[in-house]
């Protein structure tokens, strides 16, 4: 009995849907464009964190020695930052595979090599290239460094530069906008969500007041809360369920359309092939986005107009 009672609340419920065919329509257009922003959040954050990933791969801090800095020192403190357990790897580079570096860089600017040329000494220092396990730990190896220099040779400095600081530029750059693009997201999400809950509720209203003499009839011959009110529920989830699946399908194209794209403005990510390799996953969230919307939108609505 129960069964049957189930299969019947569903059968009215598509039946309700199909009736009201124009505005079940709006109802679902509304949320298949509140589900697109969703998805769209999903994509532009994949986006920003392929990119913000790419460029901490990147990033690393070069420690550019003083000329006359003692081999001994820079192989004391490679040593010391080696032992770091946050640092990943050191490379050494002498003055003179520094020169040997800076000639290969600029083999087709005669005018610099000669001028490098007409020098009587090396004008490059040695140098020391960190890489970090962590990205986040670099601070934290760059003050490292500029404290052991500082021990190893108090009364001068035999650090040129280190480049942390114009890299942490560009990361913290980054992550402002990547917070920024969260945050828009969200608001656009609240307002599409607020707006998709008012218009089912609204059109699941519009279905109780047309099915007054209906609702009428099966309290006086007796119909059970869950009967009366079942179909209503499961109309406002079809609205969720078929607007999801909607979502799904025009995502398919359009991230076809914009993958190259994305490639090409070095994101290092390709949404296409990001949306098919985490199909179940994005699936999952815009299908129970979908449903949830419509579950409360129809919960509240019977919740408010049909008092049985």
């Amino acid at each position: 009995m129960f069964w049957t009672n189930i299969k019947r609340v569903i059968k009215a419920g598509f039946i309700s849907f199909w009736r009201n065919g124009y505005v079940s329509l709006a109802s679902v257009l509304v949320m298949i464009v509140t589900l697109s922003v969703a998805a769209a959040m999903i994509f532009v954050g994949a986006l920003l964190h392929s990119t913000l990933d790419g460029i901490k791969d990147k990033v690393d801090v070069n420690v550019y020695f003083v000329t006359t800095t003692a081999e001994d020192q820079i192989v004391s403190l490679k040593n010391s930052i080696e032992a770091q357990p946050e640092v990943a790897t050191v490379t050494y580079t002498s003055r003179e595979g520094a020169l040997d570096n800076f000639r290969k860089k600029h083999a087709n600017d005669q005018l610099t090599l000669a001028a490098l040329d007409e020098l009587n000494d090396n004008p490059l220092g040695a140098s020391l290239n960190i890489k970090a396990k962590d990205p986040s730990q670099y601070q934290s190896i760059a003050s490292f460094v500029e404290n052991k220099a500082a021990s190893l040779s108090p009364e001068s400095s035999i650090i040129d530069k280190i480049n942390y600081s114009e890299n942490k530029v560009a990361i913290d750059a980054l992550n402002r906008i990547i917070d920024s693009s969260n945050k828009i997201g969200l608001i656009l999400m609240a307002f599409f969500i607020f707006i998709s809950i008012l218009i089912t509720f609204n059109t699941i209203r519009l279905a109780i007041y047309i099915s007054r003499d209906e609702i009428a009839v099966m309290r006086l011959v007796g119909a059970s809360n869950m009967f009366i009110r079942g179909p209503f529920v499961t109309v406002g989830l079809m609205y969720g369920g078929v607007s999801a699946i909607i979502t799904l399908l025009l995502l398919y194209p359009i991230t076809f359309g914009l993958g190259p794209l994305t490639e090409k403005l070095g994101t290092g990510l390709n949404v296409f092939d990001y949306y098919i390799s985490h199909l179940v996953e994005v699936s999952l969230i815009i299908l129970g986005a979908g449903l949830l919307l419509g579950a409360i939108s129809s919960f509240l609505a019977v919740k408010k107009y049909l008092k049985v």
